[in-house]
């Protein structure tokens, strides 16, 4: 599983958000024992990409390939949520995705 933080860049303005993204979220809620890494990247990139979320979306969509979810698994999870989650995120999801498969393969 790919260690995750909050970004340090945003704790002079915001300490205490980064304190307990880091020690809530990334510490207790992303290392409980109910759902492995992988399921929880797919959670997070799926909920993300419905919700429109495209600024957190490029970081999740690099956890989930690093939590051993494949570039033709988030495909299909995004192509599926488009139905439930509307077109247009689906689009921007599965053009982020794109970027970042072109990135890792360069």
């Amino acid at each position: 599983m790919t260690k995750q933080s909050a970004p340090r860049e945003l704790a002079g303005i915001a300490p205490k958000l980064v304190e307990i993204t880091d020690r809530v979220l990334f510490q207790d809620v992303w290392e409980r024992p109910g759902l492995s890494p992988r399921d929880r990247s797919l959670v997070t990139v799926s909920v993300l990409a419905a919700l429109y979320r495209s600024e957190q979306l490029p970081h999740h969509l690099g956890v989930a390939l690093d939590n051993g979810l494949t570039v033709e698994e988030l495909s299909e999870a995004i192509t599926h949520l488009a139905f439930y989650a509307g077109w247009p995120n689906a689009m921007t999801a599965i053009t982020q995705l794109k970027k970042l498969a072109d990135e890792r393969a360069a």
